[in-house]
């Protein structure tokens, strides 16, 4: 039986069980999907060990960064983006090669241009952990220009979140790339001056579970667009399957 999961600490809100144990189901497929939470990245080498069947792992909160000393072969996308939230494992007579991918990048560009069918001009972006990372990659190959909002910025184009009141006019685009508002702490969201917030701002969370955050809510109040991001999920875990299955 092959054997696939998810890390990452926590894993309470993870649809992705759900997801690609039905998958293998309806494909007649001899394969489970387990989530694996793990706190810290120095388990990874006893999960492997103990686990010979692994062949793919998602990677999410909070290991998408410490991961990658462990990855022995990463992608053109995932080296540039600085983050991996996909691990291909291949073993070859006693020895076992980590392949790392982002397919956060192709999930969040094929939801955005869904939902904002023209990006242009700046963006904010909330969080600067690994999905952030790949957020911003998007956002500059598709043209637009990114402030990143975190508690303590660090460098160029980084700012804190008592200064996004005045950003907010010249910023059509703020995606949440924190965690706040995933089930099941509902009721936390960032704390951004949503009271600013018009019909011109499109609002996008990369939380999924709950399918309406308060982020959103907040948004959609003030009449701002507003989506969660389960198409970036799905889309993600779609490519997750062809880099497992080399489809």
């Amino acid at each position: 039986m092959q054997l696939y999961g998810i890390i990452g600490y926590p894993l309470i809100h993870s649809r992705s069980p759900e997801y690609f144990n039905e998958l293998f189901r309806r494909e007649g497929m001899d394969a489970r999907y387990l989530p694996f939470e793990m706190e810290e990245i120095s388990a990874l080498p006893h999960l492997l060990q103990t686990h010979p069947e692994l062949c793919g792992l998602n990677v999410t909160i909070p290991h998408k960064q410490s991961i990658l000393p462990y990855i022995d072969v990463l992608s053109d996308e995932a080296a540039a983006i600085g983050a991996v939230n996909c691990l291909r494992v291949e073993r070859d007579n006693g020895k076992q090669r980590l392949y790392g991918y982002n397919t956060d990048a192709t999930g969040f560009r094929r939801a955005l241009l869904e939902f904002m069918p023209r990006p242009a001009g700046k963006a904010l972006i909330l969080g600067d952990g690994g999905a952030a990372r790949a957020v911003r990659y998007v956002l500059h190959a598709l043209g637009m220009e990114t402030i990143t909002v975190s508690r303590c910025p660090q460098g160029e184009g980084r700012i804190t979140y008592n200064q996004v009141a005045a950003c907010l006019p010249s910023c059509a685009l703020i995606v949440n790339t924190t965690p706040l508002g995933t089930f099941p702490h509902n009721d936390t969201c960032p704390p951004i001056p949503y009271e600013l917030l018009t019909s011109q701002h499109y609002l996008f969370d990369l939380v999924y579970n709950p399918a309406t955050t308060l982020f959103m809510k907040h948004g959609q109040a003030a009449g701002a667009h507003a989506c969660n991001g389960y198409a970036m999920w799905l889309y993600q875990a779609e490519e997750n399957r062809r880099i497992w299955m080399n489809d």
